[in-house]
């Protein structure tokens, strides 16, 4: 995870700059389908802590050359935010009281200036050596063992006290107590004296992403037509330019399928991840939904990306652009792609074909199954 994490943000710093990867990092459809990606449980509390482990361990042992630095974690680790920074802004010259502030405020706030029943237990912080930050934080309701995931940019508010996020991922809890609302300005005026705010200023449009209750991935979770594409693009001959174009001789349909999924995660516009379950089709789940992590095809899409990489630090970005190129051409295939319901034949298909692959989960290995399972025709 750290090794493919680490090259997915290179690669957004790279062809897009830091503020970028800020912005993705504060999408909560963005960071879902990264985790999936990633190949965690696709609707699992836990893509939140593994993904900032993964991303902080990768990130930071390149800060120097990206210019992007991670701080805090779960627990304890939290707790250490202000030492990191202080570390940080005596290397880089930021100012590192500056930057203390903003992380204890963006978390005074999801602690206490909203108040809805979730209490923070993980803390990252993200800094670039612009001093631009984002903050991933995530609480815990300890009577309903649901977490809420909370998204901040810096450039995206203007005052910790009105409406600072850029998403709280999350079930709707209905009327709470919350201070940031745009609606609050009496509360704040009683409780914390503050000035009255501009009432004009426009609430900001967010999307809500609300995970279902059941952990295996079904066929109303994701966007057929665009799961089908990736397929078609994996599964039928790929033109010879495009071939040539990425160098890929001999790697086989199943890992450009994985590909396909990594590239749109570097180069998707917002609107393409309003249905992260399609992402957990790249590289499976730990826990065996959809299917068992591929192993071999996990370890070769970190390879591929990697020399793509190193191809583009010594100056040479065709290899960047033509791994951009797998998107757009399954966006080139979706635009007339009608999937025939296949759904369930296609996961049964992936299962049992895991152990070709090395499939694994956190109970092991996958076997051979004692029967085969006939080929599909993509969906």
């Amino acid at each position: 995870m750290s090794l493919l994490g680490g090259a997915i943000a290179e690669a957004i710093i790279i062809e897009y700059g830091r503020s970028m990867f800020l912005q993705k990092l504060s999408d909560p459809f963005w960071f879902q389908s990264l985790g999936c990606v990633l190949g965690m449980d696709w609707h699992s509390s836990g893509i939140t802590t593994s993904v900032m482990g993964a991303l902080k361990r990768s990130v930071n042992q390149r800060s120097h050359e990206l210019g992007v630095y991670i701080c805090g974690g779960r627990g304890k680790y939290s707790r250490q935010t202000p030492n990191e920074l202080l570390h940080i802004a005596n290397k880089t010259g930021l100012d590192g009281n500056a930057l203390i502030l903003n992380s204890r405020m963006s978390a005074k706030v999801d602690n206490t200036a909203v108040q809805d029943g979730f209490q923070l237990y993980l803390h990252n912080f993200i800094v670039t050596k612009e001093a631009e930050w984002a903050v991933v934080q995530q609480g815990m309701n300890t009577d309903s063992k649901m977490a809420r995931r909370y998204h901040w940019h810096s450039a995206a508010f203007q005052t910790f006290l009105e409406e600072p996020h850029t998403s709280i991922y999350g079930k709707n809890q209905g009327l709470i107590l919350n201070i940031t609302d745009k609606m609050a300005g009496p509360a704040k005026n009683a409780i914390l004296k503050l000035t009255r705010e501009d009432p004009e200023k426009m609430m900001k449009e967010i999307r809500q992403l609300v995970m279902p209750g059941h952990h295996e991935v079904r066929e109303k979770d994701l966007n057929l037509k665009r799961l089908g594409a990736v397929l078609a693009l994996a599964q039928e001959q790929p033109p010879k330019d495009m071939e040539s174009l990425l160098l890929l001789k001999g790697v086989g349909p199943r890992t450009i399928q994985s590909l396909a999924l990594v590239s749109e995660v570097i180069h998707g516009t917002p609107s393409r991840f309003e249905d992260p379950a399609r992402f957990s089709f790249a590289h499976g789940g730990k826990d065996g939904h959809p299917f068992p992590v591929p192993t071999k095809v996990y370890d070769e899409s970190i390879e591929i990306l990697n020399k793509a990489l190193q191809h583009a630090r010594l100056g040479n970005a065709d290899k960047m652009h033509a791994f951009a190129n797998l998107s757009k051409a399954a966006q080139q295939i979706e635009a007339d792609f009608k999937p025939n319901n296949k759904f369930s034949e296609l996961i049964e298909k992936e299962r049992a074909d895991s152990w070709k692959y090395g499939g694994r989960t956190v109970k092991g290995f996958s076997k051979k199954p004692a029967t085969d399972v006939q080929q599909l025709k993509l969906f």
